[in-house]
């Protein structure tokens, strides 16, 4: 197993078959179940892994600690892909004390019907002794479910009589390992490595922004008050409960986590269309002509009907500019152009501008629905007059798309200055 520092190993395990996450989220090149060991005088558990890796995942463990025993079991987060051993691990531990708050118990009951016991309740700021490490508890709920916390690990520095002090008794400042939970996950199987810097990490990243977008992306304000509380943290190693181990590359991950939690984007358009026999994409491709004629590099498009849809989430996220179109069918809105209107209403995305066009062959409805959309539960800021097109192109729907592309280009451009 990895040693990723000072008696903390890596033992955790790659999920290569699983099709989608949470049962939504495509992963063409698998996931990773994030556990770590810290192996000191008390020896504690950070987290565990999905059940049907449990095998793997005890050889593991038992290839650092051999017949030794577990003294603490920490839970950062319940949800089942990291909580989803312990029953076992309690079995093969039974000893082991589990260390969680409160919240954290209810949904362990709930769950798998442990209760009660040798069990620690921390609150936000309490800390446990290992020997060498500490541990300092911070509860970050709704990052991205109610129990969530992150579990700092500090090791302890000689004084200079020889004593063993903790940091906040040390005049210099000891860097700490943080074990995030899901906070700063990617998707993605690790491929051999485990630390960032023994990896090629060019995939991560785009990587990690559909992850943050697709799970953690409705809560921004909690993400702003975990960094808040993490401010002025040294941190060495962010140890996520999926994809890599950040220690090269820390201070952008957090970066990127801050601007994505704060809604900022880059300049940019996304455009999702749906269409059935090509008409409406053609409106499409006319605005992103315009667009990219008046000045803007960065154009995403996509049919909503054939492109998954955490692929445009990810894209809307990093982009601010967004253009959304679609036929009217059955006198309401095509349905995989509503799905993703409501998929993108329940991130609540902030700072966007939107524009929207649609077609219909007899009873206009779409162009209508999107504005339903955008007054009621996107709320963007509407840029350019939206294209309502009947039946097929003419030279003045085409006029039409144009200034819409040009105006939301020009809007975007504007901005810089």
């Amino acid at each position: 197993m990895k040693e990723i520092k000072s008696n903390i190993y890596y033992v955790g395990v790659n999920d290569r078959n699983k099709n989608l996450f949470e049962g939504l989220w495509p992963l063409p090149d698998g996931v990773s179940y994030n556990s770590y060991l810290i192996d000191d005088e008390k020896v504690c558990l950070i987290d565990t892994v999905e059940v049907g890796f449990f095998t793997q995942y005890i050889e593991n463990i038992r290839e650092i600690l051999g017949d030794r025993k577990i003294d603490y079991l920490v839970i950062n987060h319940m949800e089942p892909d990291h909580s989803g051993s312990m029953a076992l691990i309690k079995k093969h531990y039974p000893e082991a004390k589990v260390v969680g708050n409160k919240k954290t118990f209810g949904m362990l009951a709930g769950f798998y019907g442990i209760k009660g016991g040798n069990d620690i309740e921390v609150n936000n700021g309490d800390t446990i002794d290992l020997g060498k490490h500490q541990l300092k508890f911070v509860l970050t709920p709704m990052v991205h479910w109610p129990e969530t916390m992150v579990t700092l690990c500090t090791e302890k520095r000689s004084s200079a009589a020889g004593a063993e002090t903790l940091p906040e008794q040390h005049a210099e400042s000891t860097p700490s390992t943080l074990f995030s939970g899901d906070a700063f996950g990617c998707f993605g199987a690790l491929n051999g490595g485990v630390i960032d810097s023994e990896i090629n990490c060019d995939s991560a990243w785009l990587e990690m922004v559909r992850y943050y977008s697709n799970i953690v992306g409705k809560y921004g304000v909690p993400v702003q008050g975990t960094l808040k509380k993490l401010a002025g943290v040294d941190i060495d190693y962010i140890c996520s409960t999926h994809g890599p181990v950040w220690h090269q590359y820390k201070e952008r991950v957090i970066k990127e986590y801050d601007r994505m939690s704060r809604y900022e984007t880059d300049e940019g358009i996304v455009i999702c269309y749906g269409t059935m026999y090509g008409n409406t994409e053609r409106m499409a491709e006319h605005i992103a002509a315009a667009a990219s004629k008046a000045g803007v590099k960065d154009i995403v498009m996509y049919n909503v009907s054939k492109t998954h849809h955490s692929y445009i989430l990810r894209d809307i996220f990093r982009y601010r500019g967004l253009i959304v179109g679609a036929p009217t069918y059955n006198t309401a809105l095509y349905h995989e152009m509503d799905v993703l209107l409501s998929e993108i209403a329940g991130k609540d995305i902030k700072n966007h501008l939107i524009g929207w066009f649609g077609s219909h062959g007899w009873a206009s409805k779409a162009v209508e629905k999107i504005r339903e959309w955008n007054e009621n539960a996107l709320k963007f800021e509407p840029v350019g007059t939206p294209v309502d097109m009947k039946q097929a192109m003419t030279p003045d729907i085409k006029q039409q798309c144009e200034a819409l592309g040009k105006a939301m280009a020009e809007r975007l451009i504007a901005d810089r200055k």
